[in-house]
């Protein structure tokens, strides 16, 4: 990368992780990161290419781009197909809910014991935390602004993310709410939302 002066990085569409600003620059929490990162590395050039979230890892495999910039969860699964820095920040979920909240919603448990509809984005670790809470039918749509309208026209009843691109979604609507952030449990356990920067397994030392 030094040598050729510049690096492509993955970014999918989810505010605040990471996106593409109205000035065409990756913005966002990861984004921000790896420019100071790689600016110490002494490569100023740092190219973002926007993808679906889902097609993050893929893409990063078929060397579309050289690092995932986007605020990606760490996890078992991920973790089998490529290689992670360190954690660079730890997060709660929360659900995108009607206004009010009629249904109480405020775990997973919730969700599964009322029999409600739950939805997700596509690949987002908040599909694997509802299954092991016992959902079985999860709706995946393509990101949280398509869960929002899911939400406010009534086909699901909640919509679950992270608390930080749930506070985000909503803050500009007046149709839905966010619901308190919860820590995820997973077969007892807390499931913790560490995110990190991604990169080819063979990039290993």
């Amino acid at each position: 990368l030094r040598k050729q002066g510049s690096v492509k990085i993955g970014i999918a569409s989810e505010p605040p992780f990471g996106y593409v600003g109205d000035d065409g620059r990756a913005t966002g929490e990861a984004p921000a990161i790896a420019r100071v990162i790689f600016k110490r590395l002494g490569i100023d050039d740092v190219e973002p290419v926007p993808v679906d979230f889902g097609a993050l890892i893929p893409g990063l495999k078929a060397r579309q781009f050289d690092v995932v910039s986007a605020g990606m969860y760490i996890n078992p699964v991920r973790c089998e197909q490529v290689l992670f820095a360190d954690p660079d920040y730890l997060m709660l979920d929360s659900f995108i809910v009607r206004k009010g909240n009629p249904h109480g919603i405020r775990t997973y448990d919730d969700v599964r014991k009322k029999g409600l509809k739950l939805a997700s984005g596509k690949a987002y670790a908040q599909i694997d935390y509802a299954k092991a809470a016992g959902i079985k039918d999860v709706l995946v749509l393509p990101d949280q602004v398509a869960g929002l309208d899911a939400v406010a026209q009534g086909r699901v009843d909640a919509f679950a993310g992270t608390r930080i691109t749930v506070k985000s979604a909503v803050a500009s609507s007046g149709r839905v709410s966010a619901t308190e952030p919860f820590q995820p449990v997973v077969d007892g356990a807390p499931a913790y939302g560490a995110g990190g920067f991604a990169f080819r397994q063979s990039e290993k030392n």
